[in-house]
C-alpha cells in the first residue's frame, strides 16, 4: 500500500491583508512543493475573502480558528473519521492556542496549551521570564483606574499602559504621571483589565527564527524605529541589525535561553526585546512570524531561505542544512503623513520604478482623511527596499520615501468639508 503524503493542518489561513496572504501564499507554495497535503481552516467569510489561499490548499474548511475549543473538536471529528496531521501551523496570534490542541490531538510537534497562554498573556510571560532570571520591567495587572494610580505610586515612572493581550500597539500609550493615566485608560480597545509596566529605555530590536527539534534557531536580528512617544508605533526595520559580534552573540544566546525557558517547541518566533545600559531585556515572545513585512526583509537577507520549508524538513525528517547567515540586508519604512484630508500624493510612479524596491503600496487615495498615527492601521503605506549592507537599506530607505510628497488639508480645513 503506498503510504499517504504528509499532511498539514494550517489553522486560520490569512488575513486580507497583503501581508497576510502574502506570507500565508509562501507556507502553503513551500508545503506544496515538498508534496505536504494542506488543509486550511478559518472563519467562512474570511475564506471567501482570500481566494488566493483557498486554491492553493488541497482541502478548506470553514472553522472558528480563533475557537480552541470548537477547533479541537473539529480536528479529533477528522482524526476519529481516519484523517492524519503530521503538521499543524497557524501564523496569527489569536489561532496559537488552536493551533496547540489541535497537533496535541494529532499527536504532531506544537507548543503546549500551557506555553501558549503564558505567552499570549503579557504580564504572565514577564513573570515567567523573571523567574528563570531574566531582566524584566515590574508590571501591574489592572482593573481600573485606581489600580493603576496605585501601581504607579509604588514603582519607577514612566510607565507603559498596555492591553493584556493585543498587537499593532494598539491601545498602548506612555504616561509620565497619574494624569496622563485617565486618557491612556479611555484609550484602551476593550474594559478588561489591563497592563501598566515600567517603561524601559533602551535601543529596541527583534530576533526572527524558527523552533525545530534541536532547538531554537536565531536567524536575524531586526532594528526597529518607533515614531516618537506617547504612541509606540513602529515606523521602520532593518534586517539584520548593525551590531558588533559580541551584542549579537549576547542578544541571539539571551533569546534561545528564554525560548528554551517558556518551554516553546515548535514554529516560528518573533522576540522583541531593548539593549539598555544595564543589559538586554526582553520583551514580548511570539509564536508566528514578525508582522510589517519582516518575512519578506528577512527572505531576501538569507537568499534562498525557505522559513516554513526548515520547520517541514525538520518534522519530516529531510535534510535542511545550510548556511543560513544573512549575506544581504532589507529595510521596511512605513508612511506617516501629516494628519488632514490628502489632496494629492507625487512621486509615486518614482518610488514603484526604483530598482532597490522590492515591495511598496500606498493605502490613502485623494479625499482620505488622514488621522493621527497611534498604532499601525492608522500608517499610510510602506516601501520596502533590498540593499547589499544594512546601512545602505536604512539610507535607500529614507532615499526612496524621500522620493514622495504628501499634499495635505489643514485638519481644520478637512473638518469644515
Amino acid at each position: 500500500m503506498t503510504p499517504l503524503p504528509p499532511h498539514l493542518l494550517f489553522v486560520g489561513g490569512a488575513s486580507p491583508l497583503a501581508s497576510s496572504l502574502d506570507i500565508v501564499t509562501a507556507a502553503l507554495t513551500q508545503a506544496r512543493a515538498r508534496g505536504i497535503r494542506t488543509h486550511v481552516t478559518g472563519r467562512s467569510e474570511v475564506l471567501a475573502a482570500t481566494p488566493a489561499v483557498t486554491e492553493l490548499a488541497d482541502d478548506v474548511s470553514p472553522v472558528d480558528p480563533d475557537d480552541p475549543v470548537l477547533s479541537e473538536a473539529w480536528a479529533r471529528q477528522r482524526l476519529a473519521a481516519g484523517d492524519t496531521f503530521d503538521l499543524v501551523l497557524g501564523l496569527r496570534d489569536p489561532v496559537q492556542l488552536s493551533v496547540a490542541r489541535c497537533a496535541a490531538a494529532a499527536g504532531a510537534p506544537g507548543n503546549t496549551p500551557e506555553a501558549v497562554r503564558r505567552v499570549r498573556d503579557k504580564d504572565a510571560c514577564r513573570a515567567a521570564l523573571a523567574a528563570a532570571g531574566f531582566r524584566q520591567p515590574r508590571v501591574g495587572l489592572c482593573a481600573g483606574l485606581r489600580e493603576a494610580e496605585a501601581f504607579l505610586a509604588e514603582s519607577y515612572g514612566p510607565w507603559v499602559v498596555k492591553p493584556r493581550d493585543g498587537m499593532g500597539s494598539v491601545g498602548v500609550r506612555k504616561v509620565t504621571g497619574p494624569a496622563d493615566l485617565p486618557r491612556a485608560v479611555e484609550e484602551l480597545p476593550t474594559s478588561e483589565p489591563f497592563l501598566v509596566e515600567e517603561f524601559v529605555e533602551g535601543a529596541e530590536f527583534s530576533v526572527e527564527g524558527v523552533l525545530l527539534r534541536d532547538g531554537p534557531k536565531v536567524l536575524a536580528i531586526t532594528a526597529k524605529e518607533k515614531l516618537p512617544p506617547p504612541y509606540f508605533v513602529e515606523i521602520g526595520h532593518v534586517l539584520p541589525a548593525e551590531l558588533p559580534d559580541s551584542v549579537r552573540r549576547e542578544v541571539e544566546d539571551e533569546v534561545v535561553r528564554a525560548l528554551t525557558a517558556l518551554d516553546l517547541r515548535f514554529g516560528v518566533f518573533h522576540a522583541e526585546l531593548w539593549v539598555t545600559d544595564a543589559g538586554i531585556v526582553l520583551g514580548e515572545v511570539h509564536t508566528r512570524p514578525g508582522g510589517d513585512w519582516l518575512h519578506l526583509l528577512l527572505s531576501h537577507a538569507i537568499p534562498g531561505l525557505e522559513l516554513f520549508g526548515l520547520l517541514y524538513d525538520d518534522v519530516l525528517g529531510r535534510d535542511h542544512v545550510r548556511d543560513l547567515t544573512p549575506t544581504r540586508a532589507a529595510a521596511v519604512a512605513f508612511l506617516a503623513p501629516e494628519p488632514g484630508r490628502l489632496v494629492g500624493v507625487t512621486g509615486w510612479e518614482r518610488v514603484l520604478a526604483h530598482p532597490a524596491v522590492l515591495r511598496a503600496e500606498l493605502g490613502v487615495v485623494p479625499g482620505d482623511v488622514i488621522a493621527p498615527v497611534r498604532n499601525s492601521g492608522d500608517r499610510a503605506g510602506f516601501v520596502v527596499v533590498g540593499a547589499a549592507t544594512p546601512r545602505e537599506a536604512r539610507e535607500l530607505a529614507a532615499e526612496v520615501t524621500a522620493l514622495l510628497s504628501f499634499e495635505v488639508e489643514p485638519a481644520a480645513v478637512a473638518v469644515a468639508h
